[in-house]
């Protein structure tokens, strides 16, 4: 989709002329391109949403020189297990606090039942109480403050150490099942839907199914959007400006995070992901008929000859039509055809309903995903669109970088194209928009290296955001019951390699030409071990802020804090609101640290032992200098 064709005159003009959807032009060849895969295991993590408000301070690096044949370097090297630089931060009472809400968080009654005991203790203890209690466990521990003002001080003193914050307003609709399911069921099935059960060409795992439409299930660490009305998503989009704002108006260098179900009625997001899809799928139908299956997404180079034979005897075109797609820009010098090239293939619409056609094999035909579009849900499309410009708009105005968040997998195709488009306008000069990738699918590295071959090919920065993901038990569930392939990979270990694999693939692409940066939001210190490992090998500096790290608020200080002094660009996610409203956050924090704590016994170790180093030098009384 050529976002920068259409967007900008979407808001510029009132006109509903959405030509150019589809195709971006100026496609260049790269030189040079990554071809080291190694894998290399990992451990657990989950996903972390941003919004970034204070930039890391850069503290002494932990160096150790080390000569090379080339030139002197320095070799980083960090302790996470040095309790008092991990812990300097925090008073005693705060470490008690952890201790104790990380052992709350291992018993399964109390983690299960969580938001009816939180309910239950708010009737009996009272408002006030109710508060009181929950300031001095769960809510202090993962929340910075009800508001901008009371949210300041942890924000500074965090800076003082040398992590930045990420800042984002966690209230949430305290919507029933029932309610969250009305709600998807309205928003992602169209009027031609209704109208005409079972004639059009959708697919399954892109329609939506009552018993999924609450998407908060089986989901703990990534905040859910239901669409109610354009009023709402308006209101959306300001809260996402006023988080950008605050970005630009605390750092130099910020982060904010949006989430494009924010922003608009999910229904074009389905349909939109299922045309993409098929549209490759159809790409790897003609691979195969030239023997070339199985490869991975680069590697798969049509000959052009054979291709226009095969398109011609399947009829999608005719002759004098599919000679016209294959010239000029759009045709390598190599006289094959790449999924880059065919991705520029889809043709210029007038409206971005005429855009949703899908190839039909079986009769050769171009043929529309849905048989007709409202007026109304034409202009929904423009409108998510529309927004997703204005705040980017508004993140280059205020020195901000944009990250967007990635989400299910049948919404996940048109999210990352809609920011790849992004990316195509705004990360001309440096790197302003942050794809996500969840490395726990089975196709993340293909997504990984497609976008970036692109941006190698055009001239323009990459940005990424790894994460592990959010949506597994969901996902998988999904894809059983309603008959798909399940997306994820096979078991835990599958994913830290996916994820080391394609961490490694975006740090040669640092190394090479710097023209990428990479956040790597993980809890697990293998991964930031090996990210460290990686950066000691091909001499990328922390100085450079190529490489940012990120962590929730309340867990892993003895990653965050210590890669923040050793000069690391480092952000802690910053949750805020008032109490009774970010019950819901909370109830999810609490279980995913249930998982979390339960597998790992190294941070309530490492907590205990600081305690005890303060408690045997008579530090009763400690309190942060800074």
């Amino acid at each position: 989709m050529s976002y920068n064709k259409v967007v900008p005159a979407l808001v510029k003009s009132s006109s509903d002329n959405i030509k150019r959807i589809c195709l971006s032009h100026g496609r260049f060849r790269s030189t040079v391109a990554s071809t080291q895969r190694d894998e290399v295991e990992g451990g657990k993590e989950k996903q972390v949403d941003e919004c970034t408000v204070v930039k890391a301070v850069q503290a002494d690096l932990i160096i150790q020189s080390k000569n090379t044949t080339d030139a002197q370097t320095q070799k980083i090297e960090i302790d996470f297990g040095n309790t008092h630089e991990a812990y300097k931060s925090k008073d005693n009472i705060e470490l008690l606090r952890s201790l104790l809400v990380f052992k709350l968080c291992t018993f399964d009654f109390l983690v299960d039942k969580n938001k009816e005991l939180m309910d239950l203790s708010k009737k009996v203890f009272g408002q006030r109480l109710f508060e009181r209690l929950m300031k001095m466990t769960f809510y202090g521990q993962f929340v910075a403050g009800e508001d901008h003002n009371s949210i300041k001080p942890l924000i500074h003193k965090n800076q003082a150490f040398g992590v930045g914050s990420v800042l984002d307003y966690s209230v949430e609709e305290d919507l029933t099942q029932e309610e969250a399911e009305k709600k998807e069921m309205d928003a992602c099935v169209s009027e031609a839907e209704k109208e005409s059960q079972g004639v059009d060409h959708r697919e399954k795992k892109y329609k939506a199914h009552r018993q999924f439409g609450d998407r908060r299930g089986g989901v703990v660490s990534a905040r859910t959007y239901f669409y109610a009305d354009e009023a709402k998503c308006d209101n959306q989009m300001e809260t996402f400006l006023n988080c950008i704002k605050a970005s630009g108006g605390a750092s130099v260098d910020g982060f904010s995070a949006i989430k494009m179900t924010a922003l608009g009625r999910p229904q074009f997001l389905l349909q939109f992901s299922e045309v993409l899809v098929k549209w490759r799928r159809f790409f790897n139908l003609l691979a195969a008929q030239q023997g070339k299956s199985g490869m991975d997404a680069l590697e798969q180079k049509l000959e052009l000859e054979q291709l226009k034979e095969s398109l011609t005897q399947l009829g999608v075109g005719n002759k004098d039509d599919i000679e016209n797609w294959f010239t000029g820009e759009k045709l390598g010098p190599s006289g094959t055809i790449d999924l880059l090239d065919w991705n520029s293939l889809i043709n210029d619409r007038t409206s971005i309903s005429n855009l949703l056609v899908i190839p039909n094999v079986e009769t050769g035909q171009l043929e529309p995903l849905l048989r007709k579009f409202t007026v109304e849900e034409e202009k929904q499309m423009k409108r998510m669109l529309q927004r997703v410009d204005v705040l980017a708009k508004h993140a280059v105005e205020n020195g901000v970088r944009l990250m967007v968040d990635a989400e299910q997998t049948y919404f996940q195709p048109a999210i990352s194209r809609l920011t790849l488009e992004m990316q195509r306008i705004f990360n001309r000069e440096k790197p302003i928009i942050f794809n996500t990738y969840q490395c726990y699918l089975k196709e993340a590295y293909d997504n990984v290296s497609v976008d970036m071959e692109l941006s190698r090919r055009e001239g323009w920065y990459f940005g990424a955001k790894l994460v592990r993901g959010a949506y597994m038990y969901q996902e998988r569930s999904r894809a059983e019951e309603i008959g798909y392939e399940d997306p994820i990979n096979p078991d835990y270990e599958a994913t830290n390699r996916m994820y080391h694999k394609c961490l490694e693939f975006v740090l040669e692409e640092i190394n090479h030409n710097r023209k990428a940066n990479v956040m790597v939001a993980s809890h697990n210190e293998d991964t930031v071990k090996f990210t460290l490992e990686k950066m000691n090998q091909m001499g990328l500096s922390p100085t450079e802020n190529k490489v940012y790290f990120g962590q929730l608020l309340g867990m892993c200080d003895q990653i965050s804090f210590p890669l923040g002094q050793a000069g690391f660009p480092v952000y802690k996610y910053v949750p805020y609101g008032p109490v009774n409203e970010v019950i819901p956050y909370l109830s999810r924090r609490a279980l995913e640290n249930r998982g979390f704590m339960k597998g790992s016994q190294r941070e309530r170790s490492l907590l205990w032992k600081e305690l005890k180093r303060r408690l045997l030098n008579g530090q009763i009384l400690y309190k942060p200098v800074y």
